[in-house]
């Protein structure tokens, strides 16, 4: 559970004296960014230009009407991305993040963009495991483990699938790795999480698989909570052997924190980059 101080005269977030409106305001990332909806339409503009150069393929790893994958392919034999979308598991789509495609492809990798139900219509753990399928699917495609990397609920489920060993690395940006603070926040009204539910499907409690290559990216004017999420995250899978990384971007929120995604030249893009073509035979 989180353990920061949010004024020297308050409780800390994820303690029983906790209010609701102290865990909400930690957690409500769009009251927190009042810029964000700018910011989603960049990500609509941006996407809509990238599916136009690069028409995605749609690969489809279930039946389900939100059981597929757009696929953005650099080549023969090149290493991938997989990147899951945000939304706290309950909001958007595939469609509203191909502008992270384009900066990838000019550095050699594909890039795979799952869609998944969303919450209250399935569990929680229902969407876990479909991510699991869609990138068993990746792998069977490519005949390696892909580099997977997501934001928010992305950046949580990005961490399930290290841990998994279905990922040869993961990226997780602005990443939920402990559920529990948001059972008495208005965002548990879809997700419906017990407690036993919460523990169970956070990543901060599991064992990271061999070899694990975690990177935990937070903008570094997101909210404490958030920044000690991944700061947390990466400590303590560090001291359980993973190689992981903590790095709050300054000047960035939880909406523009994926801005980097935009430039091929950003250290972000490149870091992908650089993981993908390392671990291509993982």
């Amino acid at each position: 559970m989180l353990s920061l101080k949010i004024g020297a005269d308050q409780d800390v977030p994820g303690k029983p004296q906790d209010t609701d409106a102290v865990l909400e305001a930690q957690y409500n990332n769009r009251a927190l960014a009042p810029d964000h909806p700018a910011v989603m339409a960049r990500w609509k503009a941006g996407s809509k230009a990238a599916r136009a150069t690069h028409p995605p393929e749609i690969l489809h790893y279930g039946p389900g009407e939100r059981e597929g994958i757009d696929w953005f392919d650099a080549g023969t034999g090149a290493p991938v991305v997989v990147f899951i979308h945000g939304g706290y598991w309950q909001a958007l789509d595939a469609g509203w993040f191909s502008f992270v495609a384009p900066p990838l492809l000019a550095h050699g990798v594909s890039v795979a963009i799952p869609t998944y139900d969303l919450a209250p219509t399935v569990r929680l753990g229902r969407i876990v495991d479909q991510m699991r399928v869609a990138v068993d699917l990746i792998h069977d495609r490519t005949g390696a483990r892909p580099v997977v990397s997501g934001h928010s609920a992305g950046g949580h489920m990005a961490a399930c699938l290290l841990a998994d060993g279905r990922a040869s690395a993961a990226v997780s940006i602005s990443g939920v790795f402990d559920l529990e603070p948001l059972i008495p926040t208005s965002l548990n009204a879809a997700l419906d999480l017990s407690p036993t539910e919460a523990r169970a499907l956070s990543p901060i409690h599991w064992v990271p698989s061999a070899g694990a290559i975690l990177n935990c990216i937070v903008g570094g004017d997101e909210s404490d909570a958030f920044l000690q999420q991944s700061r947390d995250m990466a400590g303590h899978w560090g001291a359980l052997g993973a190689e992981t990384r903590f790095e709050a971007l300054p000047a960035l929120n939880h909406f523009t924190v994926l801005d980097p995604l935009f430039d091929a030249d950003s250290p972000m893009v490149e870091r992908l980059a650089a993981l993908a073509h390392a671990r291509a035979a993982c």
